[in-house]
């Protein structure tokens, strides 16, 4: 379980040193693999361009606004449900096979540490390297989405990787090779991703959604950008936090639900 006991030399700075090396060790894979660095620099300006050449804006300022701020928020949660969470399902999976997980476990490195050293680079590196060439590009090609509140902008991101990266865990424990992970995460992708707020949905089907592990996301970032809440109404700076106390709490839930699903299926030793 991701919870077990901890090693003799479990001081923090230790600790942090070893995880340190270890996200290094992960950075430096990434940095190495030129198709996933290539997509992680290129994908958002991409993205934002096509959907500028394709979608079109109108000339009012807050149409604007409300369309580039969308289109980040498409790029955040698609580069969570395939960069955090299908690629990081894939890592474990590959480590566990190739025996990394059960060689690190066997010296001074934890459950946790083995299953944060691949999510660092793909939070850090990945999601918050997107989500800034993102908005760089949405603010040349269609129009500043604004900063209402930059703190939920941050707690987007990192709350949907977190729910993801632990999804990723437990997902990681079904698989039996890296090629049935096209099939295994094929199912929370399919269920997630239609109630993430992209598009426009019935208010019954709305209501429901706002319980989902990546419509809280979308939320905090209209909330973050331009200060708009789920009803459309825009707020102050300080209403905004107050607005942002239901969706961090569904976060916070799936948080929950995602390292106990971890803690469940997740497994070290190759399958066979």
């Amino acid at each position: 379980m991701i919870g077990s006991t901890a090693p003799a030399d479990a001081r923090p700075a230790s600790r942090t040193r070893r995880l340190l090396a270890l996200a290094r060790a992960e950075t430096l894979l990434l940095v190495r693999n030129r198709a996933a660095l290539a997509n992680a620099l290129l994908l958002p300006v991409g993205f934002v361009g096509l959907f500028a050449v394709l979608g079109g804006v109108g000339d009012d300022d807050a149409s604007g606004q409300a369309v580039a701020a969308g289109v980040l928020a498409m790029l955040l949660v698609v580069a969570l449900i395939f960069v955090v969470y299908y690629n990081l399902t894939t890592a474990y999976v590959a480590r566990r096979e190739d025996r990394v997980l059960q060689r690190l476990l066997t010296g001074s490195t934890t459950r946790v540490d083995a299953l944060l050293a691949p999510a660092l680079p793909a939070v850090v590196v990945v999601v918050l390297v997107q989500l800034g060439l993102g908005y760089a590009a949405v603010s040349a090609m269609i129009e500043p989405p604004g900063m209402a509140n930059p703190v939920l902008v941050l707690v987007a991101a990192l709350g949907g990787a977190v729910v993801l990266g632990a999804i990723a865990a437990a997902t990681a424990g079904f698989s039996r090779t890296v090629e049935s992970v096209q099939l295994t995460t094929l199912p929370a992708i399919v269920l997630i991703l239609p109630f993430a707020g992209l598009f426009p949905t019935p208010d019954a089907i709305s209501t429901v959604a706002r319980f989902t592990p990546l419509r809280p996301v979308t939320e905090l970032m209209g909330l973050g950008l331009t200060g708009t809440d789920a009803a459309g109404q825009t707020l102050s700076f300080v209403e905004t936090f107050g607005a942002a106390g239901l969706p961090v709490l569904v976060l916070a839930g799936w948080t929950t639900l995602g390292v106990l699903a971890a803690r469940r299926w997740m497994r070290w030793a190759p399958r066979r």
